[in-house]
């Protein structure tokens, strides 16, 4: 019973439409008697809604569950497992972090230790957006128009020489990120140390976590980039997002 009411809502899932009790049940293997049962059921439950056409889709219940479950998952939970083969492919640091107000927060980390070099990007860390690859993110799905509005507010205060901390010379980092999909830190938030970062996105497309792997600035090899938007991208779908559901950045410059 359970498999055959799975196979119903699979197949609505599939239709942005409502779907005939025809259709349904030759899509599912199943006599339209016993669809019907079935969406009789699920229709009970709010699973499912019934139009006057006697055409179905899925119901509201669905959306309140998936809110429910949402509001309860850690997208930590879904990146861990990624984070632990990304630093088992690398040797490197890998970072999970969020954004709050103007600056990045990094909540999880996985890494051997077997660096000298410090790489200061512990749990509980916080440094403004435009000094990091994953900070830098979240200033492109803003768009540049309120790229200018935090710059205003930050001043674009430097960590250290190699920080970009003009808005011409960031605008033109961010349209780079825009194209390749991935971002970069070129030693702008600490002396000898690089990262990549690529966007972790929900099931809706929102932007809510960056993933980043940080390494001294000799160890750094360019196809990590590649490697660590590919290792967004897993977690992202497995959060629910759907392939080619993502954003890769706002609009250019106005």
């Amino acid at each position: 019973m359970i498999e055959r009411m799975t196979r119903l809502l699979d197949e609505l899932a599939e239709h942005p439409e409502a779907v005939g009790l025809k259709q349904l049940a030759q899509a599912t293997a199943l006599h339209p008697s016993t669809a019907h049962r079935i969406l009789a059921a699920l229709c009970a439950a709010r699973f499912v809604d019934r139009l006057e056409a006697g055409n179905y889709r899925l119901g509201m219940r669905l959306l309140e569950l998936g809110a429910l479950v949402r509001s309860r998952i850690d997208v930590r939970e879904f990146a861990l497992p990624v984070m632990r083969e990304l630093h088992a492919q690398t040797g490197e640091t890998v970072n999970l972090s969020v954004r709050h107000d103007d600056e990045i927060v990094y909540v999880e980390r996985t890494s051997s230790g077997r660096s000298a070099m410090r790489i200061v990007h512990m749990i509980g860390a916080r440094a403004p957006l435009h000094v990091t690859a994953a900070g830098k993110l979240f200033l492109l799905e803003d768009g540049f128009a309120k790229l200018r509005d935090y710059a205003r507010r930050t001043g674009l205060a430097p960590h250290n020489r190699n920080s970009l901390s003009s808005l011409p010379l960031l605008e033109r980092d961010l349209e780079r990120i825009q194209r390749q999909g991935w971002a970069t830190d070129n030693e702008e938030t600490e002396i000898g140390v690089r990262c990549v970062a690529a966007p972790v996105r929900d099931e809706s497309g929102r932007l809510v976590a960056a993933l980043s792997l940080s390494t001294p600035a000799d160890r750094m090899k360019p196809q990590w980039g590649p490697l660590v938007k590919e290792a967004a991208e897993r977690i992202s779908h497995a959060m629910g997002l759907r392939p080619g559901a993502g954003r890769s950045g706002r609009q250019g410059r106005t």
